[in-house]
C-alpha cells in the first residue's frame, strides 16, 4: 500500500499538530546566539512558523517554507499573534526556490526525515549547500537511532502515528538514521560540515557551502 505523500499527512493534522509545538528548539535558540544579522534567513520546514521566529530576530528578512498548506496556515496564525515578519511559501525542500548564495543563517531541522528515498535527501541537502552564501550557516537535524524510543544500530524506514483528539490515529513517514548514516548522507552532498553533535535523540550539524570539494566531518 502506498503511504501518503507527508504533506498531505501534515495538512490533516496541522491544527493539532502545531498546538503542541509552541516553544522553539534550545538547539536553535544556541545556534542563533551570538551570530551576526543576515539579510536573508530561511527556515526549510517551518512547521507553525516557532523557529522562523527566532530567525526574525537575526535577519532582514526571513523565508518559511514548508510542504504543507496546512502547517502554513499555522504559521500565518502565529506570525499575526507574535508580531514578527515572514514570507511563508509552500515548496520542496528538494528544489528549494532560492536563487543561488542568497542565504546567510538556515534552520533544516526536523524535516530531513520525512524525505524519501536516500537520493531526495541528499538533493534536498545539496539545495541547501546552492543557496547559501560564502560563509552561511546553517543547522539541520534528523530523527536517529540514538533516541532511547528506538532499538535499533542502524539507519530504517518506518511510520510513527499521530493522534488527533477523538482516537485518529495517522501514520507519518520517517527515516530514523543512524549517527553514522547522517554523517555520509551530509558528506555525500555539497555541504561543508563545520560541526555534528547528538541532541534529544536528534543528529545534528552545524553546516556551510563546501570549499574546495572537501566537506570533511569536524566533531
Amino acid at each position: 500500500m502506498d503511504r501518503p505523500a507527508p504533506h498531505h499527512t501534515y495538512d490533516h493534522i496541522a491544527d493539532h499538530f502545531a498546538a503542541t509545538r509552541e516553544y522553539p528548539w534550545p538547539e536553535i535558540e544556541s545556534f542563533v546566539d551570538g551570530v551576526d544579522r543576515v539579510g536573508l534567513a530561511l527556515d526549510v520546514g517551518c512547521g507553525n512558523g516557532r523557529h522562523a521566529e527566532v530567525l526574525a530576530a537575526h535577519a532582514d528578512r526571513v523565508v518559511a517554507l514548508d510542504a504543507s498548506r496546512g502547517l502554513l496556515r499555522t504559521a500565518r496564525r502565529r506570525e499575526r499573534d507574535h508580531g514578527f515578519d515572514a514570507d511563508l511559501v509552500q515548496g520542496d525542500a528538494a528544489a528549494l526556490p532560492l536563487r543561488n548564495d542568497c542565504v546567510g543563517l538556515a534552520v533544516y531541522v526536523a524535516t530531513l526525515h520525512h524525505l524519501r528515498p536516500r537520493a531526495r535527501r541528499v538533493a534536498s541537502l545539496d539545495e541547501l549547500a546552492r543557496v547559501l552564501e560564502p560563509g552561511g550557516r546553517a543547522l539541520v537535524s534528523a530523527w536517529s537511532t540514538v533516541h532511547d524510543r528506538f532499538d535499533a544500530d542502524e539507519g530504517f524506514d518506518t511510520t510513527v502515528d499521530w493522534t488527533l483528539p477523538g482516537g485518529e490515529t495517522v501514520p507519518r513517514y520517517y527515516h530514523i538514521y543512524d549517527p553514522v548514516e547522517f554523517d555520509r548522507d551530509l558528506a555525500a552532498s555539497a555541504l561543508a560540515v563545520h560541526e555534528s553533535f547528538e541532541s534529544s535523540g536528534n543528529c545534528y550539524a552545524v553546516v556551510g557551502p563546501a570549499r574546495s570539494g572537501s566537506n570533511a566531518a569536524q566533531t
